[in-house]
């Protein structure tokens, strides 16, 4: 059964189409169950609103998904609103992964080096029970609290190997590439 994704990515990569392969791959195939997914994912033409609005379309967007990719161009490891998608979809417990697009060509039939992934430029910190992870983001010289949403209560108490350790989004969040992990043939199963 197809499962609900949020995309999570930079406006530019819709602009220059690469994050629209992706997140419309589906629509050559015969169903969305080939596909593996319903696209949930939001515009960010709500900025103009302020963050508060913006804040209540991405909690909006992911409700009722059970998955959220991150679709990975040159500057999304440093886009605001992606850190906050990302955060919000540990919070509400989805299955996340990313997808590095910049080897898709874009309007320009060009591609571009693949940019950095955000899992190494964001992660938790637990503390000493286990049961309360503080996100936290890598400025390039330290590790600083994030602070546009609160530590995240969780379910159950992390691993006690973790307990009192801030460790990166990378250690648990994999990253695949569109084009050399064959995406249109295989997203259905990084879907979970």
């Amino acid at each position: 059964m197809a499962k609900r994704v949020f995309f999570s990515f930079h406006y530019q990569d819709v602009i220059d189409f690469r994050a629209n392969v992706v997140r419309n791959h589906w629509v050559v195939k015969d169903d969305r169950e080939a596909a593996g997914f319903f696209d949930a994912s939001i515009w960010e033409e709500t900025k103009k609103s302020g963050e508060t609005a913006l804040k209540a379309l991405i909690d909006g967007g992911l409700k009722n998904t059970s998955n959220s990719c991150v679709l990975v161009g040159s500057e999304t490891f440093v886009r605001p609103w992606v850190k906050y998608e990302i955060f919000k979809s540990i919070d509400v417990r989805n299955h996340i992964f990313a997808v590095h697009i910049n080897s898709i060509k874009g309007r320009d039939q060009k591609i571009k080096t693949m940019g950095l992934n955000p899992f190494e430029w964001l992660g938790l910190r637990f503390n000493s029970d286990g049961k309360i992870a503080t996100p936290i983001e890598f400025s390039g010289s330290a590790w600083n609290v994030y602070c546009k949403l609160d530590p995240i209560k969780l379910g159950e108490p992390m691993n006690q190997a973790f307990w009192s350790g801030g460790y990166r989004l990378s250690y648990w969040y994999k990253i695949y590439d569109w084009v050399s992990d064959d995406g249109y043939n295989n997203f259905a199963n990084w879907v979970k």
